[in-house]
């Protein structure tokens, strides 16, 4: 590649979070919901697999399962140790891996090589951070019937894909944020008080687009923020609960395997 365009990391997260067990692995029996199998392999078999067959040329994964470590040394991965919480996990990743770095998470069963492709190749070049969103149309049409979580903004409905790419090294500022909203998650007015009173505004009276929130919030922190509209619905359907991994499972059975 050239200097241009530097070789991709990626960082997957399947640390264990404190307090109740996860619902996914409970159902299944396993202690982590990155074990559970699906078409005859593990989940984090099933993002690794994507992420080899993309651009990207280094992948770690975040976890302190000892199953989970040891299954991701057999796919070939490095190991990062998780740390208290997802931002501070991908902040040891980035000064891991360095940018730009691809992030998603063990639980992204249906994973393609082409969405990261896509992604990244869609990213604005002037982009500190990227955010992979799908618009509502595109994942009712991809999965009818599927019920995923919105939010809604003045050009449409968006769900989230598990894809973030930390484009420049400028992307550590968009960290340090992230955990002080973590800190304040149970605080909300103190989020909301970092947000700002115009985006706020303008969310509540539906004048807000994504795009628009996503770069505002990012000039708040110092970075550039992009929005990144994914190609295909089906990123944003991730495993968070028994009914998702059946509907995974049905997808993946009838997905061709690729060698």
């Amino acid at each position: 590649m050239t200097p241009e365009h530097p070789p991709h990391a990626a960082l997957v997260l399947a640390g264990s979070r404190p307090g109740a067990p996860d619902p996914v692995a409970a159902s299944e029996g396993t202690s982590h919901k990155a074990l559970v199998e699906i078409a005859g392999k593990p989940m984090l078999a099933h993002v690794v697999d994507a992420l080899k067959g993309s651009r990207v040329e280094r992948i770690a994964v975040v976890a302190n399962d000892p199953a989970v470590v040891a299954l991701a040394q057999q796919l070939g991965c490095e190991v990062i140790p998780a740390e208290a919480g997802p931002s501070a996990s991908v902040a040891a990743g980035l000064a891991r891996l360095g940018a730009p770095m691809l992030v998603t998470t063990s639980d992204h069963a249906l994973l393609r090589s082409e969405w990261v492709d896509d992604f990244i190749a869609d990213t604005p070049e002037d982009a500190d951070v990227a955010v992979l969103l799908a618009r509502r149309e595109a994942i009712e049409l991809a999965m009818p019937g599927s019920k995923r979580t919105y939010l809604r903004f003045a050009d449409g409905h968006w769900s989230g894909c598990n894809l973030f790419l930390l484009n420049t090294p400028r992307a550590e500022t968009a960290i340090d944020t992230w955990k002080l909203v973590e800190a304040d998650r149970k605080r909300p007015w103190r989020i909301a008080a970092r947000l700002g009173a115009g985006i706020l505004i303008g969310y509540a009276l539906g004048r807000l687009t994504l795009a628009s929130a996503l770069a505002r919030l990012g000039s708040k922190i110092g970075v550039t923020a992009r929005l990144v509209a994914a190609r295909d619905g089906l990123a944003a359907v991730d495993v968070d609960k028994p009914s998702d991994l059946a509907d995974a499972r049905a997808i993946l059975s009838e997905r061709p395997e690729r060698h």
